[in-house]
């Protein structure tokens, strides 16, 4: 029997008993839909993170005061350890690009009738660089704003569309921080969700002296934005930081920096290496559904077999090789997974799609991903496959003709 017609053979098997193959083929499309969903899943938020993080800014380090990332408490005073002399000081080493201190304090801000509580920054100039930001309209405030402490404020999208809700540019416009009066002199282009789901487009920019005469009345900041010359020198940098710092901050060989630092690309890989182990974790969870399916495969085979008998025998007789029987019964067991395998494909597709939607959470169809789950599908099925179509194989054609 020729390929085509035992493919034809095994396809009208399987239309023959449509509620049984769809019941053994169950298996195979809830294993395939649940690896591409999974892996597309992961791929989506390996991109989402990374996306995020590398919009922060490139060759970035993150100095924060205290002994760990959002610690408040350590050594002795280290919530207050970075001063705007720290930021000078940093910006002086060779490696390094630009630096913007900043501090953050929540305010409510109003134009008019409207207000909205929201975060105000104050930074430097340098900040529009180093963390990739773009000016919609207007401008950022410059070096002689921030050295003179001018009262100007940029304002992020969200906090424009909640001051002046009629459309009206907000440039400028005056506006009042916690009753401080502000010019508006410029408005940011959209920045979407930062880390953790921060909305980074309802925040108001001013410069960093204004925010500590007229919101702290201290030196003290709370970040310093660090970026390196380049990705190559930026764990020199770090290194070069610290050493600073401890310097600076007269501390021994024995005492805990008062201060971290974050490096956002080492962050960024530490991420996506975290989230692909995830996604093979979970993948391999859902490969168990084909390695079920299989199992129904291989029942309902013998099952077949066993129905066959009597056909098996026919076929031998007129002269069927046990090489023929055994390729019969492999491509009906091939054509059951591979069946089952495109329809858990396509539901798989489906699935993402609706998770990307529903969830607001992106989702990555790799190709790869696709052809994995399709292939494992057609694997299970030989592998399933084979010991039905084995013991088809070796049956004795004259028993097999007495069976009833």
């Amino acid at each position: 029997m020729s390929l085509r017609a035992a493919l034809a053979v095994a396809w009208r098997g399987l239309l023959a008993n449509k509620m049984r193959s769809l019941l053994t083929m169950l298996g195979i499309i809830i294993g395939v839909a649940a690896v591409i969903v999974m892996i597309s899943v992961g791929q989506g938020a390996t991109a989402q993170v990374t996306e995020r993080i590398a919009r922060m800014g490139s060759n970035l380090l993150l100095v924060r005061p205290g002994t760990g990332f959002g610690a408040v408490r350590g050594a002795a005073g280290s919530v207050d350890s970075l001063t705007l002399d720290d930021a000078t000081a940093i910006s002086a080493l060779p490696l390094v690009q630009n630096v913007a201190p900043e501090i953050n304090r929540q305010v409510t801000a109003a134009a008019g009738s409207q207000t909205w509580t929201t975060t105000v920054k104050g930074t430097s100039a340098s900040y529009l660089e180093i963390r990739n930001l773009a000016v919609a309209a207007g401008s950022f405030f410059s070096p002689e704003d921030a050295g003179q402490a001018a009262m100007v404020a940029v304002l992020g999208p969200t906090v424009e569309a909640n001051l002046f809700p009629s459309g009206t540019s907000a440039v400028g416009q005056t506006i009042t921080l916690n009753n401080l009066r502000f010019t508006v002199i410029g408005v940011l282009a959209p920045q979407g969700s930062g880390m953790g789901g921060v909305d980074q487009d309802d925040m108001v920019y001013i410069p960093i002296a204004t925010a500590q005469r007229r919101f702290t009345g201290r030196q003290n900041v709370q970040v310093i934005n660090v970026q390196a010359r380049d990705a190559r020198s930026l764990d020199t940098v770090q290194e070069e930081v610290a050493t600073l710092l401890r310097q600076r901050h007269h501390l021994s060989p024995q005492q805990a920096d008062d201060f971290n630092i974050q490096n956002m690309t080492a962050i960024m890989e530490t991420v996506a290496d975290t989230t692909k182990t995830m996604t093979l974790l979970l993948a391999s969870v859902a490969a168990v559904s084909l390695l079920v399916g299989g199992i129904g495969i291989m029942n309902i085979m013998l099952v077949s077999v066993t129905e066959r008998t009597r056909e098996i025998g026919i076929r031998m007789a007129v002269g069927a090789t046990s090489g023929a029987i055994l390729t019969q019964f492999l491509i009906e067991a091939l054509v059951l997974s591979l069946a089952g395998g495109v329809i858990g494909m396509l539901a798989g597709l489906t699935g993402s799609y609706l998770v990307s939607r529903l969830a607001s959470w992106p989702a990555v169809i790799a190709p790869a991903s696709i052809l994995l789950a399709i292939g494992f599908s057609a694997l299970v099925g030989i592998f399933f496959g084979y010991y039905p179509a084995r013991k088809a194989a070796t049956a004795n054609p004259i028993e097999a003709l007495r069976y009833e």
